[in-house]
């Protein structure tokens, strides 16, 4: 079974669990799952993109489009897939916000649909989808695996790049540019330059410069999968306080890795950070910024927390980020059954060592230019 149909497979069970004729998908990352890494944006400020899939709880499956958008995504995005298209002039959707519910109604042959996004008269039921795509195919971690490799080797080059002087607003643009090379783009940019990174752990880049020390982080996204990464870069020999700090932080991104092991709850993940914390010296970090969590065709799927049930399946992308004042450790992984595999470092970068139920990983260090 190829992976569109597997998908399609999982979205029928979706269907009849919620007891209705079917499932509607309009929102820019669900489309993009369900068709292997097609896409129907157009406008990136919006969730919701051109044209929706819908999917019976038969089986059978259709594509809603207007007539702008139907020959470009018949041609380019959904070849070969299987979709019966059904194209409506434009109006009719601006006409009816109910419209597109009204169609899949008639084209199902049933009163009841779902959707993952809000829309009038249809169930929303974007969590049982998220469930439904957590459990990522074969081909999904090889394209996982390339777009990691790419993201570590551009931030990588371009993190060795900067100069003291630079305003976060440049390196971002530089970053963003160099993603766009390989096809991918920055979903999220944080640069922060010096005293920045202990006042923000959300630095959005602004007119300053940098002269000490430089935090760079960005959530790449490429074919609709999502990958973290963060990186910081010092002017000078590294102080001890930063290297301390730092090592610190990776010892509890190593607890988090080793807690990321299939049937784990997102629950029992965060309290092996909070002990990770208080074991370093660091005790109550957690409470300034959250960990990270599973990550896919969200920045983050689910983040963990004290109360968060979200279970770890036996093929699922995590993205890590645990924080100590100042400083900063994020990659993303694959857990694949027992192994973890880190999959966005960055080439020759300086690295610390850490163990992960056995295995030797590498967590980025702190570059310096000295």
């Amino acid at each position: 079974m190829n992976e569109t149909d597997e998908k399609v497979e999982r979205l029928v069970r979706v269907a009849r669990q919620a007891k209705v004729g079917g499932v509607l998908i309009t929102t820019q990352h669900n489309f993009a799952w369900l068709t292997g890494g097609r896409s129907n944006r157009i406008d990136a400020s919006r969730e919701t993109g051109a044209g929706a899939l819908a999917v019976a709880a038969d089986g059978r499956r259709f594509v809603l489009a207007n007539a702008i958008e139907m020959p470009r995504l018949l041609a380019e995005e959904l070849e070969g897939q299987g979709y019966q298209p059904i194209e409506f002039p434009w109006i009719n959707e601006r006409a009816d916000p109910a419209f597109t519910v009204t169609l899949a109604r008639q084209l199902l042959g049933h009163s009841a649909i779902a959707a993952d996004w809000p829309l009038p008269g249809a169930q929303v039921i974007e969590g049982a989808i998220a469930r439904a795509r957590a459990l990522l195919t074969e081909a999904e971690v090889e394209r996982y695996r390339t777009l990691g490799r790419g993201a570590g080797e551009v931030m990588g080059r371009v993190c060795c790049g900067l100069v003291p002087g630079l305003e976060e607003r440049e390196i971002g643009r530089l970053l963003s540019d160099a993603l766009g090379a390989i096809g991918a783009r920055a979903i999220v940019m944080l640069v922060g330059a010096d005293d920045r990174i202990a006042r923000y752990r959300h630095p959005v880049p602004r007119a300053a410069r940098w002269q000490r020390v430089v935090l760079v982080a960005v959530c790449a996204e490429r074919h609709g999968l999502v990958v973290a990464l963060s990186r910081l870069v010092c002017a000078t020999s590294l102080p001890a306080d930063l290297a301390e700090r730092t090592g610190a932080a990776a010892s509890v991104f190593a607890r988090l890795l080793s807690a990321t092991r299939p049937g784990a709850a997102g629950r029992e993940i965060f309290a092996a950070a909070v002990s990770g914390y208080a074991a370093a010296g660091h005790a109550g970090e957690e409470r300034r910024h959250h960990q990270g969590g599973a990550t896919g065709y969200r920045s983050r799927e689910w983040l963990a927390h004290p109360e968060c049930d979200e279970i770890v399946q036996a093929r699922q992308a995590f993205a890590w980020n645990p924080t100590i004042t100042g400083t900063k450790i994020e990659e993303t992984a694959l857990v694949l059954g027992d192994r973890v595999e880190v999959i966005t470092s960055s080439p020759k970068w300086p690295s610390i060592e850490i163990d992960v139920r056995g295995q030797t990983l590498l967590a980025p260090a702190v570059l310096s230019l000295a």
